[in-house]
């Protein structure tokens, strides 16, 4: 009776054993490879960090600008009530002038509209100094009239702003803005 009684309080067998450790072998493994897959892609949040921070800087610069009928260079910019009250350069979505540039100390952009279709291979500050450590990325903007779907009758009462940023590897960061015409004759 007693052999009977302790065969069966014997403990664990060989191949019991074996299949333990397999299944703790393969949960083990799982968990390894998704500390790995995170560790590996812990560099991306820096990245996406440095488009966010080159997109919000562009962004608050184009805002930061008037947004007026008339080119701010215009004689008539303090007192034209439309684009028709301009005396020359009305403003319009790209630069005004020829010679207007981000970086032209004597003839910078000066209006919202001016950064249509902007971009730049290289993130650079208005001086045109290369900031170090973002050589590959880029940038882009875009401007497009918005009046009427913010919910203005005057579709060229609001600008929508879009700037993209590219780095290497990274899917495009995007982020949008909208300026509206609220003092146009205030350069």
């Amino acid at each position: 009776m007693c052999i009977d009684q302790c065969r069966h309080q014997a403990g664990l067998t060989l191949i019991e054993l074996v299949v333990f450790i397999v299944v703790v072998s393969i949960g083990l493994a799982g968990i390894l490879s998704v500390l790995n897959f995170t560790t590996r892609s812990s560099a991306n949040p820096m990245l996406l960090k440095q488009q966010v921070a080159i997109a919000e800087s562009l962004l608050e610069e184009i805002e930061s600008k008037p947004f007026t009928y008339c080119d701010p260079d215009d004689a008539n910019v303090t007192t034209a009530a439309s684009t028709a009250g301009c005396a020359t350069l009305v403003q319009g979505l790209g630069p005004t002038t020829a010679t207007e540039n981000r970086y032209n100390s004597t003839d910078p952009y000066d209006n919202v509209g001016d950064y249509a279709g902007f971009s730049m291979a290289g993130i650079l500050t208005p001086n045109k100094v290369t900031i170090s450590g973002l050589a590959g990325y880029s940038a882009s903007v875009a401007v497009a009239q918005a009046g009427t779907s913010v919910g203005l009758t005057d579709n060229t009462a609001a600008l929508r702003i879009d700037v993209t940023v590219n780095a290497p590897g990274m899917s495009p960061v995007t982020l949008t803005g909208y300026r509206f015409r609220y003092a146009p004759n205030s350069p």
